[in-house]
């Protein structure tokens, strides 16, 4: 049971963090995660939007300011490992990889709860 609830989440665990697949949206008028959203593909993503513009690197230094917020860690913790790009990333965050999935998934819930209210 568990493993097939880890496989709905964006998020994978290691020793030194997790690593998040995002879907960003650039320019999306605010700066905030929009919950988890299932891809053509099968594969989840976490749902990013930013207010910054996808040029020179503005929307990616957004997105990772935007999670070290949201995740209580230092700017530095936090990593794009692959898609600069692209609208597809893989993001790393250092820390203790239970308190932050525990964090993400607090956020995905909040989110879920806002958008049945409205």
């Amino acid at each position: 049971m568990v493993a097939k609830e880890a496989g709905k989440e964006p998020w994978r665990y290691s020793a030194s963090g997790i690593s998040i697949a995002l879907r960003v949206t650039p320019r999306g008028g605010r700066d905030d995660i929009d919950g988890i959203e299932q891809l053509a593909d099968g594969r989840n993503v976490l749902k990013v939007r930013v207010r910054a513009i996808a040029d020179g690197g503005e929307a990616n230094k957004a997105v990772l300011l935007l999670l070290a917020k949201s995740l209580g860690v230092s700017k530095a913790s936090v990593k794009l490992l692959s898609g600069a790009t692209s609208r597809l990333k893989q993001i790393a965050v250092d820390g203790d990889p239970v308190r932050l999935g525990e964090a993400l998934r607090q956020l995905v819930q909040a989110k879920a709860a806002d958008k049945s209210t409205d």
